[in-house]
């Protein structure tokens, strides 16, 4: 079900028999010292690989690039433009369109509010130019079924979470751990020092994750993105 790994004969198939894809997204940013500055691409297409083995469909290639506000200044931190993001996103799904896709599935492990609604534009004017069905996720959407497992109220960035999934999906590449931290940003103020008010690059507790949190994390993600994934089925369907 990986588009980039079947040739067109099979795509031919599969897309007779699922008319839904997934399209991975994410950021090259700094997560802290500890972690890969592509996790969250990286985490979007392995739960999609693992959502497509409980809902079959097909898998996009990753796009890692995203937009990237609050880690701008952060060392390895490589962002897009929202109008950029918007356009290669609409460019790809009327692409997917033309090749028979019935259903879009714009999933996100990059969960900044201005990278999210650049996406939902994406898929809102997809849906006004093609017959497509379409959905935007982001990871942090599908944590319900996993809410007992973490222990830090306040998780969001490089921390309890993002940490146990790097330590159960690429272990080699986590880089010990890092001190709990949170931004200082001022509410409702825009400021130039986004360095300043958030150092470490961390928002979270690394030191509460484990191996065993980020695999059942992932599958209690998986089997929640499962159910979009069939209620985009019934759409195409319904659509005819």
């Amino acid at each position: 079900m990986l588009l980039q790994e079947i040739t067109m004969v099979e795509f031919q198939q599969r897309r007779a028999e699922r008319p839904t894809t997934i399209l991975p997204c994410g950021a090259v940013e700094e997560h802290g010292p500890h972690l890969p500055l592509g996790l969250d691409a990286m985490h979007a297409w392995e739960l999609a690989r693992r959502a497509a083995e409980i809902r079959p469909c097909l898998v996009a290639p990753p796009l890692f690039y995203g937009l990237c506000r609050s880690s701008a200044q952060h060392a390895g931190t490589v962002g897009i433009s929202g109008d950029t993001l918007r356009a290669l996103v609409q460019d790809l799904g009327r692409a997917l369109w033309g090749q028979g896709v019935r259903a879009l599935c714009i999933l996100t492990g990059h969960a900044g509010g201005t990278h999210q609604a650049a996406l939902a534009e994406a898929g809102e004017a997809l849906l006004e130019a093609t017959g497509l069905q379409v959905s935007v996720v982001c990871v942090l959407d599908l944590l319900e079924g996993a809410a007992s497992l973490i222990q830090c109220p306040e998780d969001s960035h490089a921390g309890e979470v993002e940490t146990s999934l790097a330590l159960h999906l690429w272990p080699g590449l986590v880089k010990g751990t890092a001190p709990e931290e949170y931004p200082t940003f001022e509410r409702f103020l825009l400021t130039r020092d986004k360095l300043g008010h958030w150092p470490g690059g961390v928002w979270g507790d690394p030191s509460l994750a484990s191996a065993e949190k980020g695999a059942a994390i992932l599958q209690a993600e998986a089997e929640a993105l499962a159910k979009v994934l069939e209620a985009l089925d019934r759409a195409v369907a319904r659509s005819g």
